[in-house]
């Protein structure tokens, strides 16, 4: 337990001490007085009322003290990132009406399924990546990004992964020199990646595990949502007619890597599904709990006990 004002607390014991005192000085002098009167004093018993009172106003002292304790809630508190792929191969239309735009409708369904105490951040990805939303509680930021999202470039989903690694950390995040992991991220246990793509990836493979091993090793799942369909379709780009068709093995891979899951959108009657199939990890937080209150109530459930008894003794309250 705490107290948001301790110096009360100390007043209130001066206070209470300075009770204590005079408590004690008057039944003495009452007990004298009955004597020299041939009477016999009621003993400490038949005191109970003042006592009452003085026990009273020490709680109410302490409720004046703003007493708090520490109190461990789980929350849904956390941090989600939606990577979305805007890669040339997602203007295909093997699914309707096509692959970035049912990608745009799962990312959107994403973030409307999270609580709005959950941060969301958006990040859009081709051969390079740019946060567009940062992680916030404004859900409506974020599905404004997405909505924005248009077709442009080649793929890296490793560009995808760190970028959103860097949307959770609040730093640059990105592979060393050699290739490998990065290190000194801390954990993120509450955060998740909904990335949403079709797989294709132009870039390294070795550099897209490498990716997906420092989000395991920060602690982050990266949940993948395929787009598209196996069997695939052919795509114009810049004059040429190009083959493209989901991967669902390098998917699967990168959510494997980091403990996530892969979910397949192949239709709007999926898009539930991939919302409601998030992980979204709880987090718990110790939550201030007052209890000012409960002290001010005790402390007046003694101070009208030690009425009544005082009442019930001598006929008068004090």
């Amino acid at each position: 337990m705490s107290l948001s004002s301790p110096l009360l607390l100390v007043v209130g014991v001066l206070v209470l001490a300075g009770l204590v005192t005079a408590a004690v000085r008057l039944g003495r002098q009452r007990s004298a007085a009955l004597r020299r009167a041939g009477l016999t004093p009621s003993g400490r018993l038949g005191q109970g009322g003042l006592w009452c009172t003085v026990a009273g106003v020490g709680v109410l002292a302490v409720a004046a003290a703003g007493p708090t304790a520490s109190v461990p809630v789980p929350q849904s508190t956390g941090t989600v990132v939606v990577a979305v792929d805007v890669s040339n191969s997602m203007g295909a239309d093997d699914v309707r009406p096509t692959r970035l735009a049912l990608a745009q409708r799962a990312a959107k369904a994403v973030v409307e399924a999270q609580p709005d105490n959950v941060k969301v951040g958006v990040v859009a990805f081709e051969q390079g990546a740019l946060t567009t939303s940062r992680p916030s509680t404004d859900h409506t930021a974020a599905l404004a990004a997405v909505d924005r999202l248009r077709v442009t470039g080649g793929t890296s989903l490793a560009a995808a992964i760190l970028a959103s690694l860097s949307a959770i950390t609040g730093r640059p995040v990105a592979l060393k020199r050699d290739g490998s992991a990065p290190t000194g991220l801390g954990y993120w246990s509450s955060a998740t990646v909904v990335l949403v793509s079709d797989g294709e990836d132009e870039g390294d493979p070795d550099r897209t595990e490498a990716a997906a091993t420092a989000a395991q090793n920060a602690g982050v799942h990266v949940d993948t949502v395929g787009v598209g369909t196996t069997q695939g379709t052919v795509v114009d780009v810049d004059g040429y007619r190009l083959r493209t068709a989901l991967d669902e093995d390098t998917l699967k891979g990168i959510a494997t890597t980091t403990g996530g899951d892969y979910h397949a959108a192949t239709g709007a009657a999926d898009l539930d599904d991939v919302a409601s199939g998030i992980d979204l990890r709880l987090e718990v937080a110790d939550r201030e709990l007052p209890l000012a209150g409960a002290f001010a109530a005790a402390a007046l459930l003694l101070l009208a006990l030690g009425a009544v008894l005082t009442v019930r003794r001598t006929g008068r309250i004090v």
